[in-house]
């Protein structure tokens, strides 16, 4: 597991970000806060390093994103996770673009968070895991996965995905053929056994919201992408060649 990692809290808001701080260590991990960009960057100059950075979008004197440049242009390869208020997909694309591996609203419970953390700081790719074992690229038909990065490509073309929605097409794609189980994707990301709310219902209606944004954003770089197939009262699979 991910427990006594070191993770970088970056974020104006004081109780905000004491109270991530605060779960954090709850949870055994190594916590610095930082209440700006540029001391975080001045944090990111000496050693120990964080195995993960939490930045918030909206802050003074240098907003997310212009941390996450100034960072990824120094050469830095830390994976960076997005905390906001800003919901819009617009905000989520340029995270990801600029370099961020996930994307996350700040009111989403800890539990979510933390099921991210452990993807990301853990290695933990999903079903790319047990096809590339050595994390080296692996191509499906027209896809590829890159484990290492948590990065996809459709047709040569990056597709933006979130380290969970990494997660999912991991899973589906390296069990091409195979029908998955709404509850068995809906575990990939949340954690087994995590309560959705709503009983079967709940998670069932989380997983075709994932798997509807994670098509937009294929359709987006393919319009006759058509993949990922639904089992109705099932789950999905990736279609076979």
């Amino acid at each position: 597991m991910a427990e006594n990692a070191l993770i970088y809290v970056v974020d104006d808001d004081d109780l905000f970000r004491e109270s991530v701080a605060q779960n954090l260590a709850d949870a055994g991990f190594e916590v610095a806060v930082f209440p700006d960009g540029p001391e975080a960057l001045e944090g990111l100059e000496s050693e120990p390093l964080p195995q993960l950075i939490l930045l918030d979008w909206k802050m003074p004197k240098m907003n997310g994103i212009e941390v996450l440049k100034q960072y990824r242009a120094r050469g830095g390869d830390i994976p960076v996770i997005f905390l906001t208020v800003l919901s819009d997909q617009i905000y989520e694309e340029a995270a990801l673009i600029g370099g961020a591996v996930d994307f996350i609203e700040k009111s989403r419970s800890f539990s979510i968070l933390r099921r991210r953390i452990d993807l990301i700081v853990d290695g933990r790719r999903g079903g790319a895991e047990e096809a590339a074992p050595e994390d080296q690229p692996q191509r499906i038909g027209e896809l590829t996965l890159d484990p290492e990065s948590a990065r996809a490509a459709w047709r040569g073309r990056r597709v933006d995905l979130t380290i969970a929605e990494f997660a999912i097409v991991s899973h589906l794609a390296s069990r091409a053929g195979r029908d998955c189980r709404y509850r068995e994707i809906y575990d990939l990301v949340r954690g087994e056994g995590f309560h959705a709310g709503a009983g079967e219902d709940g998670y069932r209606t989380n997983v075709r919201s994932m798997i509807k944004r994670i098509r937009r954003k294929f359709e987006s770089i393919d319009p006759d992408f058509e993949e990922i197939e639904n089992y109705p009262g099932f789950g999905y699979r990736w279609r076979r060649d």
